[in-house]
């Protein structure tokens, strides 16, 4: 395994304005233009942002969603019963977890993945200290199979890992430039904030996170970056505290 990817803390850290992040991605972010599956080209791209970010010395969580595999939702409004389609959903992540990993130790980023349903065989289970463990080792970790539980989103998962590994943000990459008074996709006049408060989120009911996880949020005071992943260097320019997507808080 090369080591060229592993954290130089003494060059960069004090540029840092959180040592600490979670990062969320949506599995539908590594399906690319297809929607489904996975696009290795945008899977490379993204791994370039993130190997960059951990060469600053961030220590780095992530979280990755299930919905270009499967979704538990949608298959429950199906008839599916939602405990089974959400398990389905989990195991979802843990495929995506699997891969991305790869992509990063390929570009030499010592990298873990720990599920919180036990498969010992494809992944160490979710330990808490053992996760803090492997930060102090300049680990990449890779959070895969939600919280473990049905009706949970990997939202909610992202912002329980983030409060238990004391992050100093939470980073959520997608594909809009932030947070916007309604669907910038859909309104030609939706108005990007630059800042707002999680009360304000939570009265206007704009879909930043679902309600459990902003509510997490809020009552434990961490803040939430909402970027554009397809932007280079918008991670990396986030965790040094320069203005970019919308700060929560």
């Amino acid at each position: 395994m090369s080591g060229s990817a592993h954290p130089d803390p003494s060059s960069s850290a004090s540029t840092l304005r959180y040592p600490r992040v979670l990062l969320k991605l949506s599995g539908e972010a590594l399906a690319g233009e297809r929607g489904v599956g996975f696009d290795f080209d945008r899977i490379g791209f993204f791994a370039d942002q993130i190997v960059e970010v951990a060469r600053l010395g961030v220590q780095l969580g992530l979280v990755i969603g299930g919905g270009n595999i499967v979704r538990g939702t949608q298959l429950s409004q199906m008839g599916m019963d939602r405990v089974g389609a959400d398990y389905m959903g989990m195991l979802g992540t843990v495929i995506n977890a699997m891969a991305l990993q790869d992509v990063l130790e390929k570009r030499g980023l010592d990298t873990r993945v720990m599920t919180a349903i036990r498969m010992e065989e494809l992944a160490e289970p979710y330990i808490r200290r053992r996760a803090l463990r492997h930060f102090e080792k300049g680990r990449t970790v890779i959070f895969a199979a939600g919280t473990g539980n049905p009706y949970f989103s990997t939202d909610t998962a992202a912002v329980l890992r983030a409060i238990q590994m004391k992050a100093d943000v939470i980073i959520k990459a997608t594909s809009v430039d932030g947070v916007y008074s309604a669907d910038p996709k859909k309104d030609p006049n939706a108005t990007l904030y630059e800042a707002i408060s999680y009360r304000d989120v939570m009265l206007e009911e704009l879909r930043v996170m679902d309600q459990t996880a902003i509510t997490l949020c809020k009552e434990n005071q961490l803040p939430l970056v909402v970027l554009n992943l397809h932007r280079p260097g918008a991670i990396m320019r986030a965790v040094r505290g320069e203005r970019v997507g919308t700060l929560v808080s």
